[in-house]
């Protein structure tokens, strides 16, 4: 997509591109700048995301349907569970892996800000 400057931009459903690959998650890039990523994220119930983190990315994420859980830190022994309504915070670097533990797909919208790469796939954490 051409940003320009001064320009509002509208991305419809039908308007988002296939975004950065995880096994486990499908990924639609609304906005890639330099300096931002964002997108909307869909995992079916029940999946487990492959390891991954997002280089010098920061990214927020916002719960808007399902439930997410987090795995990060030393093998991937800390979490975090959110539903709708939830955000997380994801600091540079931090390899995680995401989960869908509900019933129902889950769907997130994510921003990251940084000015490289956004998505790293990793065997999994560093160890405890």
């Amino acid at each position: 997509m051409d940003l320009q400057r001064d320009q509002v931009l509208l991305v419809t459903p039908r308007d988002r591109r296939p975004g950065p690959l995880t096994p486990g998650m499908d990924r639609q890039e609304a906005f890639a700048t330099e300096g931002m990523w964002s997108g909307f994220v869909r995992t079916e119930a029940g999946m487990v995301s492959g390891w991954h983190h997002h280089g010098e990315c920061e990214s927020v994420i916002y719960v808007l349907t399902g439930a997410l859980k987090m795995e990060f830190g030393p093998d991937g022994s800390n979490t975090v569970e959110a539903g709708p309504g939830d955000f997380i915070y994801v600091p540079k670097g931090a390899v995680h892996r995401e989960s869908n533990p509900s019933a129902e797909a889950s769907d997130i919208i994510v921003v990251r800000a940084g000015t490289r790469k956004s998505t790293f796939n990793v065997d999994g954490p560093p160890p405890g």
